[in-house]
């Protein structure tokens, strides 16, 4: 038995999310699909962050152990033989030791969400970013954003269906930058409550468009009331972009 860790990418609009379900396609399905298609067995792999129905990834981070005798570079293309009919590719596979894991192993993660700010709308990014066609100051995003850095109670950008047992977490970083017409939101963290990065992400639109000011960013922060903060932006605009491990 060989464990393997993969580095994986894949398009969230065809799926319902990373995790296996029976009311539609799923990136966790697809890929133990494969595995079995090519060595016959049947098994379970784990990822670094159960991505939600419509969100992307750049580099997530996914563990299984196959018992059959072959090698990373074979697991890799074998896998991606098999998946040719959607859009998930494995960019690397490596052997790891026993003991490592996709997400008990991992110390951070990061992920970015794409606004495209301009009047046209979108044709290649169709899918892949959130179109806002009203002019966005993402200077003020990214000065009102940094009263999120640090250890908080996030229950303002919550989801009311979070699982977690505790909305306290540290956000490491967050950053809002310009590059032409798009705006990325760039964030970091040990764990991330559901959700958390959309609402985050919809609430500093409000800051973009001068209808809120950095005091009313914090004030929503300190409300601890998801009510008290900004909309869930679109799941379109979010990537997985990678994992940290110690």
């Amino acid at each position: 038995m060989t464990r393997y860790k993969l580095i994986v990418e894949y398009h969230g609009g065809d799926f319902f999310g990373w995790q296996r379900q029976d009311n539609g396609p799923s990136v966790q399905a697809e890929i133990e699909a494969a595995v079995k298609k090519f060595c016959g067995e049947t098994v379970t792999v784990s990822a670094s962050g159960r991505t939600d129905a419509g969100v992307h990834a750049l580099g997530q981070v996914v563990t299984l152990d196959i018992e059959k005798d072959t090698n990373a570079d074979t697991v890799r293309k074998a896998l991606n033989a098999h998946m040719k009919h959607v859009r998930v590719s494995i960019l690397s596979a490596e052997a790891v030791e026993d003991n490592f894991h996709a997400r008990f192993s991992a110390t951070g993660r990061r992920y970015l969400y794409r606004i495209v700010n301009r009047r046209s709308p979108l044709a290649l990014d169709l899918g892949r970013a959130w179109f806002v066609p009203v002019p966005l100051d993402a200077d003020a995003m990214h000065a009102a954003a940094q009263c999120l850095v640090g250890h908080h109670d996030f229950s303002s950008f919550r989801a009311s269906h979070c699982q977690a047992n505790s909305p306290m977490r540290t956000l490491d970083e967050i950053s809002v930058t310009r590059e032409g017409d798009e705006i990325h939101i760039a964030v970091a963290a040990r764990s991330f409550l559901h959700h958390q990065v959309r609402n985050i992400v919809g609430t500093l639109k409000l800051v973009g468009e001068g209808k809120w000011s950095a005091d009313d960013m914090r004030a929503a922060l300190e409300a601890g009331d998801r009510s008290a903060a900004g909309p869930t932006a679109p799941a379109a605009g979010l990537y997985f972009v990678g994992v940290s491990f110690e």
